[in-house]
């Protein structure tokens, strides 16, 4: 199966258009079924755990938590990888030594950032104490973080060669490998936490060590794919692998660090969401919970839009042709907006039915998380377009490596507006839970208006010389 004219430039006029809207499709319908199997990956954990008791599943949503976002963070640091090797390949069809050059600095940066996430997962025991956790929950958080944290490195470096195969025009490897990985985590939950296949009853550590496994397998599954397909095997992306490119490590450093201070923006803006529901009651935290992870599910497709937008938007950057730039980024725009059209009019016109995902919305023990998520899911409904727009517009905004002044937009739109109405509705109206869902899609708006408008002014703003 082969992608390669996913990558090829595209004549000017509507058959341009057209087929800026299949290769946008064939790069990004595997990367957002990857990014749907990859929360798969994570529930198989949560399913497993819940069963060992609420002790358990508290103290591995902890750890979870510290790593996950230790883990995002650092994966967004490393990304822009996919946009400095479609520039390259967009500037010269066969430039096999520059791709290789951004490639081993990706995979460098990924050993490093990893060791700095398993520094912050050894501290996990001390961050639960000092944010006030009960001791006992707070040292099953700190030995679940003291394994896990094997996972960060090939998890980060995982997300380096996802991004070499899918600029490389194969991102149904990626959508493979995540099954490969989803297939890992079933066997690995059942043989440690349980005790299946001869391995020892381990609990909680032993979902951790599930983990890591499953990370391992990840990894080595796109090092097998590279070797194995004959285009990606061109590259040898591990050739010389200890010679250091200082000037790519820098370029990616600088490029990338704004992208990861917007994951920890926005996740930052979530997390104070969910405590200032904790504050307001327990069903209202129950059912955030519950209509989030609905919302969460819908993002990963304008995830994967816009990953595919940043390819795409690369390439016609690399290749120095304005219209195909601005072409590319419009078609993700417009795909990712008009998806979640879809998954509001779901919201408003369904919402017990994708409810029923998580809990069963039918018993009596749910009745009050369910109505509080039913309201949530109105206001979710609301900012989906707007959350679909911002994911697009700010990874056609990578393609042109523009990443300082959004990552500006998102911190002042999420921690401004954003958690702005959020205390001022939650605390001060009778709103409560469904004002501060109200300021989460108000940071939204705001952050998708603005991405727009900067894509929408990228010639003016010299964005697009290069």
């Amino acid at each position: 199966m082969t992608h390669d004219h996913a990558l090829k430039p595209l004549p000017i006029g509507s058959d341009g258009w057209r087929d800026e809207i299949r290769a946008t499709f064939r790069l990004a319908w595997p990367l957002a079924l990857a990014n749907l199997l990859q929360m798969l990956v994570h529930a198989v954990d949560v399913i497993f755990v819940a069963r060992l008791g609420e002790r358990e599943l508290a103290a591995s949503a902890l750890g979870i938590s510290v790593f996950g976002l230790t883990m995002w963070a650092f994966t967004g640091l490393v990304g822009m990888v996919a946009a400095l090797i479609a520039e390259e390949l967009g500037r010269r069809r066969h430039s096999v030594r520059e791709v290789r050059r951004s490639v081993r600095m990706g995979l460098w940066l990924a050993v490093a950032t990893g060791l700095v996430g398993m520094g912050i997962c050894l501290l996990g025991e001390r961050l639960m104490i000092a944010t006030g956790q009960e001791p006992q929950i707070a040292a099953q958080t700190g030995m679940f973080l003291q394994v896990i944290m094997f996972a960060m490195i090939p998890m980060i470096g995982s997300a380096v060669l996802r991004s070499f195969v899918s600029a490389l025009g194969r991102p149904v490897f990626a959508t493979a490998i995540t099954g490969v990985a989803f297939i890992a985590s079933l066997i690995g939950n059942y043989a440690f936490v349980f005790g299946h296949f001869g391995a020892p009853a381990m609990g909680l550590k032993g979902s951790a060590l599930a983990s890591v496994v499953t990370a391992l397998v990840q990894f080595a599954s796109y090092v097998i794919a590279v070797h194995w397909d004959r285009r990606l095997r061109r590259y040898r992306i591990f050739g010389n692998w200890w010679r250091p490119e200082w000037d790519r490590l820098r370029e990616l450093v600088r490029l990338g660090s704004p992208v990861m201070v917007i994951i920890i923006a926005e996740a930052g803006l979530f997390s104070a969401a969910a405590l200032l529901m904790g504050r307001i009651g327990a069903s209202e935290l129950a059912g955030h919970t519950v209509a989030l992870q609905v919302a969460a599910l819908a993002f990963q497709i304008p995830f994967g839009i816009g990953q595919a937008a940043t390819i795409r938007v690369g390439y016609h950057y690399g290749a120095r042709d304005r219209v195909a730039m601005g072409r590319a980024g419009w078609v993700g725009i417009v795909m990712g907006g008009g998806f979640m059209c879809t998954t509001a009019a779901a919201m408003i016109l369904a919402p017990l039915a994708l409810l029923r995902i998580y809990v069963d919305p039918a018993a009596p023990q749910n009745a009050a998380m369910v109505g509080f998520a039913v309201q949530y899911m109105v206001v979710a409904a609301a900012f989906q377009l707007f959350d679909g727009v911002q994911a697009v517009a700010a990874g056609s905004l990578r393609g042109l490596q523009d990443t300082r002044m959004p990552m500006l937009i998102a911190v002042f739109s999420y921690w401004v507006p954003g958690l702005g109405i959020s205390l001022w509705l939650g605390f001060y109206t009778p709103l409560e839970g469904t004002g501060v869902w109200i300021g989460l899609a108000t940071g939204l708006v705001f952050a998708a208006s603005l991405l727009t408008w900067r894509w929408a002014r990228r010639d003016r703003l010299g964005l697009t010389a290069t």
